[in-house]
């Protein structure tokens, strides 16, 4: 069952109208974890052009992790004790998480796509439980989160991630191995079924033979053997040749582009768009978007940059129709709430988001998270709402002056001074909410909550509240719990 229709009419013509609060706040939400007020207030008034043109200028520019010390790594870098080996290893995931986690909540499209293509390109860490391997493959993702995607699909296949992860290691002339062939066609670059057979996927398998040098021993980086690649010929999409790892790429591109073109730009459209539009609701969207993608010759960024200037994109349809995941869940409020945090809550963040479903660098299997409507089911709403409300309250008892804050900024300039706690609720409520609550008995029932520490006071009758009073930041602390189990808060 659909949970929103897709009813947006907008076109891939230009927003020309200077962004709002909705439309900026939309815009964070979509392109990274969402921003705080100061960020959102900076944007507003923007050209949807300009802003856009600038945040990718950025993600193009934003260096990658840098490589730790323990990069290149193999099993005899570590301790013979196999208790110290294990702590070491978990150390070194610890270090990589803290990063990466800094990375998605600074970095905005940059690491909103790596994470994407996390979810596409799929590894599951516990196949290959190497570190070094998970660091090359983190760093593939950061290089080629939005550059050329034909080079990107030749680079993650030859990581070592990969390479374990999908058998490739295991493919040689004597016994190849299907599994990497069938999931480059079927998940990387056309989906299933669309435009390749049964013989090409037996005949890429030999073609990518081969990568298997000591692939099989620990944490030993897999390498080619051309003893181990079969030199006779192979007829992959009707060329025929002595095909290699590279001839495989170029075939792909060259004999499927207008295929791979849509396939990609679909995804992208259910990912930043709408999850629940059929692709011929938003054919027309998506071949206009594939059409740029080929001209462009792969490059990723003329196509984001089409979609998030669109009218489509900035359509009102459009708004508070994707289900956050739970890295949108905790992320999300880190940036909106401007709440001081560390290492610690990144961390905190990412092991919480593996409780409820989304464990770093590990997705669920090869086809990856189906999103969505899963991270609501059963087995998660109430762990979202508890692991939220435990988040809340650590804010609070580290730091209570920072709701007051909070309830000030979203008011804007004249907050402290505010007399009306209704109008500073709604702000509150219309910034952590990307439609707001959906009815006006809504509304009442969350700023009842809001009002209830002074409700027996008399001084809201008097005019004599405002926000710098001694339990306004419990006031803001009340509210947050309350809206961390509305449903309107699990849309961006």
């Amino acid at each position: 069952m659909e949970l929103f229709v897709n009813c947006n009419t907008g076109t891939l013509a230009p927003y020309t109208i200077p962004l709002d609060v909705a439309k900026a706040e939309h815009l964070y939400r979509r392109l990274g974890f969402s921003a705080s007020v100061e960020t959102v207030n900076q944007a507003t008034g923007q050209s949807a052009t300009a802003l856009v043109d600038t945040l990718i200028a950025q993600a193009i520019a934003e260096p990658v992790i840098p490589a730790p010390e323990w990069s290149e790594w193999t099993n005899a870098n570590y301790p013979d004790d196999d208790d110290l080996a294990r702590q070491l290893s978990r150390a070194q995931r610890e270090e990589l998480s803290t990063a990466y986690g800094n990375s998605l909540l600074n970095n905005n499209l940059r690491d909103r796509m790596s994470f994407f293509w996390s979810n596409h390109f799929v590894t599951e860490y516990g196949v290959y439980d190497c570190n070094s391997f998970l660091f090359e493959y983190a760093n593939c993702l950061q290089r080629n989160a939005i550059g050329n995607f034909k080079t990107f699909v030749s680079e993650i296949g030859l990581t070592s991630a990969m390479l374990r992860y999908l058998d490739g290691a295991f493919n040689n002339r004597n016994r190849p191995n299907e599994n990497y062939a069938r999931e480059l066609y079927e998940l990387f670059s056309l989906g299933e079924g669309n435009g390749y057979t049964e013989e090409d996927i037996i005949e890429t398998a030999r073609a990518l033979t081969g990568y298997v040098n000591r692939g099989d021993v620990g944490c030993t980086k897999i390498t080619f053997d051309p003893e181990r690649h079969d030199i006779d010929a192979k007829t992959i999409m009707g060329q025929t040749g002595n095909w290699g790892y590279d001839d495989v790429i170029d075939i792909l591109f060259e004999q499927r582009a207008d295929e791979i073109a849509f396939y990609i730009c679909q995804k992208l459209y259910f990912f930043f768009v709408h999850p629940d539009a059929s692709a011929d609701e938003a054919q027309p969207i998506i071949n206009g978007l594939a059409t740029t993608f080929v001209a462009n010759d792969f490059e990723l960024a003329p196509v984001l940059a089409q979609l998030f200037k669109s009218e489509h994109f900035f359509d009102d349809t459009a708004i508070g129709v994707i289900i956050k995941s739970p890295f949108d869940l905790y992320l999300n409020f880190l940036k909106e709430s401007n709440f001081t945090y560390d290492d610690g809550t990144v961390i905190n963040s990412i092991d919480a988001s593996g409780m409820i479903g989304q464990t770093l660098f590990s997705p669920i299997d090869v086809a990856g998270w189906q999103r969505d409507r899963m991270w609501i089911n059963t087995n998660y709403i109430i762990g979202r709402w508890l692991t939220m409300e435990v988040f809340v309250e650590r804010f609070f008892t580290a730091n209570t002056e920072q709701f007051r804050q909070l309830g000030i900024t979203a008011t804007g300039a004249t907050g402290a001074s505010e007399s009306d706690p209704n109008v500073v609720a709604r702000a509150i409520i219309d910034k952590f909410l990307p439609k707001g609550l959906l009815t006006e008995p809504d509304y009442d029932r969350a700023i009842t909550v809001f009002r209830e520490p002074y409700e027996d006071n008399n001084i809201y009758e008097t005019g004599s509240w405002n926000m710098m009073l001694d339990d306004t930041p419990s006031q803001v602390y009340l509210l947050l719990l309350h809206l961390v189990r509305e449903p309107e808060f699990q849309l961006k």
